[in-house]
């Protein structure tokens, strides 16, 4: 035999209770499955068991057992959610039941899409029997994903038919593709203990990405940190665990007591809790009767199971059989990642009534037809874009414009493997990226919206102020509203590489503007700085400085205006005007002054009053040239 290799793949059973299937992993693994002595007092199993099985060639597949009894249906969905094929199991004694046909619509609903059948307890009935079974179980599957499969008759006490079995079982591991290793880790919890010695131990199958020693990890939805200290597979140290295999992981920071089932572990700064998620939701067939709006039932995601409430997005009920949009709103936190499977169950009594899959994970229920219509298209749009590229590309154009922090929570996406999807959807054209302290995606059709409002407001601003020779750019960035300086030069600096704008001295401008009246503006600003120097710090009002330069009040408005725009005055309380001229010779009063500033000693040093220096003190104060402490001030670099 070859040497062991694992394989990111994990099988599961499924079937009645009774009809063997932890005797029949026993005989396959030599692995006992039922590990609690209530399981082995009562002969039945109650928690999920977990076996490697080892093949012929050196693979090793985990293989998880679930319980049959349908008071543990919640425990055989937390198995099953992580599961990627199925042996179903049917005793040749009593050929099917009700938690075989239970188990087999859970693990459709889950998407589990291939298999095989082993008829066990063959030792137990007459010859012939089994073929009887097997007839049944033909035309039970019929329809199912595990039409056409395999079907094997095995006795787990005889030993009859295992080797083909196993042979069978190679042929799944065969067919079935392992999970693919990228993504962050999303790994659900289904058990936690301490172990002398090492402390915490948590163990599930890790549903997504990779688990690495040392990585720093998240658990929600409490929201605790911790770290990996050492990794397990089927008993075996490992450095890196991957999406697909039976992880055990050895946590530092977190005691045992803070976790329990429904927990998950994730990659640190990726994934969030969320009390509402978009989802395609199946009715199944054989419900016995339709759901309705707002419907409470129970909801088993991964190893949670809690309450919550179905909000109909298009109609007040979904007959047996349908597929629906929906929302399920959940009254308690769960963490869920998209294209996560789900079963949810009547609240009373427990029986399964569907299923489906996590379209969006951090949704919120919408508020009138519209916020209604624009939740179904995002699903929709959704729904089928299972990719990170696709996904993000549908987000954003819902949003038209994204900061990229945000993204990459709702894509549930690493920072480093985001940036690889916005480099590929940058490329193709898709989306634009604007760096900066808050970086922000856009989509083509908002970008190309924002750059027709610039140029616009370009356009507009060079109307109304045509001797300037440009908008400065934080006004045009406060009329875009966007977030910071740094992306405003991006974008900017991306519209001239286009040759929509030209921009230089922290202006904008369209391409074939000309600054026009340049004598004119030079010669009414200049008259006003002279006047305000002459009023020296017996200062000016608006009104004063219009009636000294005798303009038109649109003219005045829009030298006042520009002057403003290019820092060259600003308005005090009290509408007293302070040029810049003005405002660093009191500067340098202050520097003079040395020390703690009083207003008094400013007023001495002006030859001023109160009601003229306090507005211009205040102005000082908000701009961070002085900060005030109790009756003085300190002027910033006077002091050491």
């Amino acid at each position: 035999m070859s040497a062991d290799r694992e394989i990111s793949l994990v099988l599961g059973t499924a079937g009645h209770i009774d009809h063997g299937k932890t005797t029949l992993i026993a005989a396959l693994t030599g692995v006992d499955c039922d590990r609690l002595m209530e399981e082995k007092k009562r002969g039945i199993t109650i928690e999920l068991g977990f076996a490697p099985l080892r093949l012929e060639d050196g693979r090793v597949v985990s293989v998880i057992d679930v319980p049959g009894h349908e008071r543990f249906i919640r425990q055989m969905v937390a198995g099953a959610s992580g599961i990627d094929a199925v042996l179903l199991i049917v005793s040749a004694d009593e050929s099917i039941m009700p938690q075989t046909r239970e188990h087999l619509a859970i693990l459709e609903l889950l998407g589990v899409r291939d298999g095989l059948v082993a008829i066990t307890k063959t030792d137990r009935v007459e010859p012939g029997m089994a073929d009887l079974v097997r007839e049944d179980v033909q035309e039970f599957v019929r329809g199912s994903f595990l039409e056409g499969k395999p079907v094997v008759p095995v006795s787990a006490v005889t030993g009859e038919n295992l080797e083909t079995l196993k042979r069978e079982l190679a042929a799944l591991v065969d067919r079935v593709r392992p999970r693919a290793r990228k993504g962050a880790l999303f790994l659900p919890i289904d058990r936690a203990f301490p172990i002398s010695g090492f402390g915490t131990v948590v163990t599930g199958t890790a549903y997504r990405g990779t688990a690495r020693t040392g990585d720093e990890v998240e658990i929600f939805p409490s929201g605790r940190e911790g770290r990996i200290r050492s990794l397990q597979v089927h008993g075996r140290s490992v450095d890196e665990a991957f999406a697909g295999q039976r992880v055990a992981a050895n946590l530092s920071g977190i005691a045992v007591d803070e976790l329990a089932r429904g927990d998950v572990v994730c990659r640190k700064g990726v994934y969030s809790p969320t009390r509402c998620f978009d989802a395609l939701l199946r009715i199944l067939p054989s419900a016995s009767e339709p759901l309705k709006h707002w419907q409470r039932v129970r909801l088993c995601i991964g190893t949670s199971d809690v309450l919550a409430r179905v909000s109909l997005l298009r109609k007040r009920a979904v007959a047996p059989g349908e597929e629906e949009p929906v929302q399920l709103v959940l009254e308690e936190p769960v963490v869920c990642t998209a294209e996560q499977r789900f079963i949810i169950r009547f609240y009373s009594p427990l029986i399964t009534i569907g299923g489906g899959r996590v379209v969006f994970p951090y949704s919120h229920k919408p508020r009138g037809a519209a916020a209604r219509a624009a939740a179904v298209a995002r699903i929709g749009a959704l729904g089928s874009a299972a990719a990170a590229d696709d996904r993000l590309r549908c987000l954003v154009e819902e949003a038209g414009m994204m900061e990229t922090p945000r993204a990459a929570l709702l894509v549930q996406e690493a920072p480093s493997d985001l940036a690889a999807v916005v480099a590929r959807l940058v490329k193709a054209g898709a989306l634009v990226e604007l760096k900066g302290e808050r970086p922000i995606l856009l989509s083509s059709s908002h970008f190309a919206s924002l750059e027709a409002k610039a140029v616009s407001e370009l356009k507009d601003y060079q109307k109304a102020f045509p001797s300037e020779s440009g908008m400065p750019l934080d006004e045009l960035m406060r009329r875009l509203t966007l977030p910071d300086a740094r992306v405003l030069r991006s974008f900017a600096a991306l519209l001239a590489e286009r040759g929509r704008i030209v921009t230089g001295d922290n202006k904008a401008r369209t391409p074939d503007f000309v600054v026009r009246s340049e004598g004119a503006f030079r010669r009414n600003s200049e008259a006003l700085a002279a006047f305000c120097r002459a009023r020296g710090w017996q200062l000016a009002t608006l009104e004063e400085v219009r009636s000294e330069l005798r303009m038109e009040p649109n003219a005045f408005t829009q030298l006042i205006q520009s002057l403003k725009n290019t820092r060259e005055l600003v308005l005090l309380e009290g509408g007293y005007v302070l040029t810049s001229e003005m405002e660093n010779a009191m500067l340098d009063i202050l520097k003079g002054i040395g020390g703690n500033v009083t207003l008094a000693a400013v007023r001495d040093a002006t030859n001023s009053s109160r009601k003229f220096i306090l507005p211009v003190l205040e102005y000082f104060d908000s701009k961070g040239y002085t900060r005030r402490v109790g009756d003085v001030r300190v002027v910033k670099g006077a002091v050491k």
